[in-house]
């Protein structure tokens, strides 16, 4: 079964970036498609951006042209690399694969 660890989060002034990375434990993590979503105070979790397993990407609207993902199979990691941060950017943000979810790391940026 796959494992998910997260890292990377942290407080940023807002326009900042910040690299997310989803290590991912088992022999089969390449062939799953990687989300990563994200959860807000007070609001429902939502997908931020997602990559299949042959390296197709979709974002959400709110973050396109500022986040990007990207997968290693060989390390068995997935990036969310996010640029020109905003304030509304804040919140605890998770990997997914299939039905696994990472704990989280959380992102604050502020003004």
């Amino acid at each position: 079964q796959v494992q998910l660890v997260e890292s990377g989060g942290g407080l940023v002034q807002a326009g900042g970036s910040l690299r997310l990375s989803c290590a991912a434990s088992g022999s089969i993590f390449s062939i799953y498609a990687v989300g990563w979503y994200r959860q807000a105070p007070g609001k429902q979790r939502e997908l931020v951006a997602r990559i299949s397993s042959g390296g197709s990407t979709n974002y959400a609207d709110s973050v396109k042209g500022r986040f990007s993902i990207s997968r290693d199979n060989t390390k068995k990691m997935v990036l969310l690399q996010m640029n020109s941060l905003k304030r509304e950017d804040t919140a605890v943000y998770y990997c997914h694969v299939g039905m696994v979810w990472g704990q989280g790391t959380l992102v604050t940026v502020s003004s």
